[in-house]
């Protein structure tokens, strides 16, 4: 298969689009997780993404990686919300660093003592420039990183933080309002990074409807995600990926 950044940019290419399904181990057993993960890619999802703000157990964490690769051929990227978070059974892990804030633990310390545990394990590593965008309401991920979300309406300022990614290496953007958000990241600001930064655009966060997935795609995203819709409604997977899925 080559990379699992090759993988997906080819699935970019194809599809129009691609379908990421966010799995928590801190919010579901692990029969629940593995029941999500085989619903998911029999539903047509691209790649998983492994993660959590807030990790109660690394054991669990571990595990989930173990268990979902027995059951499922697509990869298994992980999303981690610390360097605590690296599983040697992932196929890649999204190289975060929190972009839009100014929390130095979250810009390189984590990173630092992240990137030993990543050679050892030889797990392929995506740098990604993450970005939070103001969601209307308190999230996760804005409580824990201790940091300010970018303004919903301050296009220009998300503009210049990917144009930094790109030019710091980054070879993905995600932007993102948190597990749970109120709101989903405006599509004017997911069109202006996109054109702007001219890196691929993750967008995560409030995206609970095809409607919603679809207008992310037609703003400029190569990579939607969903998480909490997929524990609570299983049944909008295939809709959700039909819709991100431009291309069929």
């Amino acid at each position: 298969m080559g990379t699992v950044f090759e993988y997906l940019s080819e699935v970019r290419a194809r599809r129009g689009a691609g379908y990421l399904v966010l799995l928590d181990p801190d919010r579901l057993p692990p029969e629940a997780l593995e029941q999500r993960a085989v619903a998911a890619a029999e539903a047509g999802a691209d790649a998983i993404l492994i993660g959590t703000s807030l990790m109660f157990s690394a054991s669990r964490n571990a595990q989930t990686f173990a268990r979902l690769r027995a059951r499922v051929q697509i990869p298994l990227i992980g999303f981690p919300g610390d360097a605590g978070q690296v599983a040697p059974g992932a196929d890649a892990l999204l190289f975060l660093s929190l972009i839009s804030g100014r929390n130095p633990e979250l810009l390189i310390g984590q990173q630092v003592r992240a990137a030993p545990l990543l050679k050892e394990a030889g797990i392929e590593v995506i740098a990604t420039g993450y970005m939070l965008v103001e969601s209307g309401s308190l999230t996760s991920v804005e409580f824990m990183s201790g940091t300010r979300p970018i303004p919903r309406h301050k296009c220009d300022i998300a503009m210049a933080h990917a144009l930094a990614a790109r030019y710091l290496g980054m070879r993905l953007v995600y932007l993102e309002t948190g597990s749970g958000a109120g709101a989903p990241v405006p599509d004017e600001m997911v069109r202006a990074v996109a054109e702007y930064a001219e890196l691929p655009v993750i967008v995560g966060g409030g995206i609970r409807d095809v409607q919603t997935a679809r207008a992310k795609v037609e703003a400029g995203a190569g990579y939607v995600v969903t998480g909490t819709v997929v524990e609570e409604d299983q049944g909008r997977l295939r809709e959700l990926s039909a819709a991100v899925h431009i291309k069929g």
